[in-house]
Parts: structure tokens; sequence; C-alpha cells
């Protein structure tokens, strides 16, 4: 291809040969991070964990980094971008899910005897299908929305709060619908409450401890795209 004066068109983009396009960015890789907390997470929750008188599920341990991950999204893509990502996880947790569900009633081969075993840990249990997945979608559909207003309103200042913010609105919402979803007369009065509240804090201090560590995904993924 030419332009004027036969000379060689300079091509709209740099051409990386051995990279296929959608790769350049780093969306893809961000996505799949976010994605395979979620179901690591998703797995961890079935086991309650106590230390003294403190209790929380063990999807604890993981899943605020989805939060970060959930906020480099918004923050760096935008509201459309986040809530795809949030809707591919959603739909990947169903598929796992309904997997589970089926290996769960396939008949055992003989001298296997782990069925209790994958029962209690991957076993089926739509109550706990249903918490996760409805705090889940409400809780990073509220973190995703309001970082992206914040930022609208405040004219992109203030990362540190808007991050805060997202994450204190984003969080109460997904904890509140996990633990009234799953646990609910199962734990109750003040080890409920407690239960609730630990949870809540716990996911809100993680991603506040976590700040500088979200900053600096958010600078460099903005540099790449940049590039």
């Amino acid at each position: 291809m030419t332009g004027t004066g036969g000379r060689p068109r300079r091509p709209a983009h740099p051409v990386h040969d051995d990279v296929p396009p959608a790769v350049r960015s780093a969306y893809p890789l961000v996505v799949a991070g976010f994605c395979s907390l979620l179901l690591v997470s998703n797995v961890a929750a079935v086991k309650l964990v106590g230390i003294g008188p403190l209790t929380f599920d063990g999807g604890a341990v993981l899943f605020p980094l989805t939060y970060i991950l959930g906020d480099v999204l918004s923050e760096v893509w935008g509201f459309r971008a986040a809530r795809r990502a949030i809707v591919l996880g959603f739909v990947l947790s169903v598929l796992a899910s309904g997997v589970w569900a089926v290996v769960q009633v396939a008949p055992s081969a003989t001298g296997w005897d782990g069925q209790g075993a994958y029962e209690a840990i991957l076993g089926f249990v739509p109550r706990i299908v249903a918490a996760s997945l409805a705090g889940y979608l409400l809780g990073q559909l509220v973190n995703a929305w309001v970082l992206v207003r914040l930022k609208a309103a405040m004219r992109g200042r203030a990362l540190w709060a808007r991050l805060i913010v997202s994450t204190v609105f984003g969080e109460l919402v997904d904890t509140a619908v996990f633990c009234a979803v799953a646990f609910y007369g199962v734990i109750e009065g003040l080890q409920f409450a407690g239960y609730v509240a630990v949870g809540y804090v716990y996911k809100c201090v993680v991603e506040v401890f976590l700040l500088p560590a979200t900053y600096a995904a958010v600078r460099v993924t903005r540099r790449h795209e940049a590039n």
C-alpha cells in the first residue's frame, strides 16, 4: 500500500507480527485474573473459619482482590468494560456450579469412596450458590457504578477517596446479600451479626491496606494501554 508520491504508507498502529491485536491490551489479562479469583473464592467460601470470637468464610481470603481488579477495570476502561467482566464472571460461576452439580449426581466409580467429601466441598448447595452469585453480581456492579460516577463528579481527582467509597458501598451490598441468603438461620443471633460485621470490615480494611497496590496497578495498566 502506498501513499502520496508512491511512498509506503505508514500503518495506523504498530505492527506486532507475533502478538494478536486483542492480546496487546491488558484488558483480557485483568479479566482472566478477575474471573479466576472469583471462582477460587467461591470454592473457599464453603468453609467457615473461626479465629477466637471471629467467624468468617474462607472466600474472604481472596475475594477482596476481585474488588481491586474490578477497580482497575472501572478506572481504566469504564463501566461498560467492567460490567462485561462482571457478567462473564457471573456466567462462569453459573457454569462451574452446573458442572459440580452434574458430577455430584453422576455414578461413582467402583472403589471410589470420596462422594461424601466431594459433596461437602463442591456439592451443589442451591442456597450457597444463589447467595454467592447474587452477592457478587450486585456488589461488583454497585462498586463499578459508584467508582465511575465519582470519577466523573470529581473530574478524575482523589483516586484514593473514590476507591474507598466505592468499596464501602460495593462490599456492603455484597456481604449483606451473601450472608443473609447463605447463612441466615444457620448462624443465629449475635454470632450472625458478628459474622456479617467481621466479613464486611475485613474486606474493606484489606482493600484500604492494598490501596498502594491498586494505585500501582491502575498506573501500570494505563501506561500499558497508552503505548
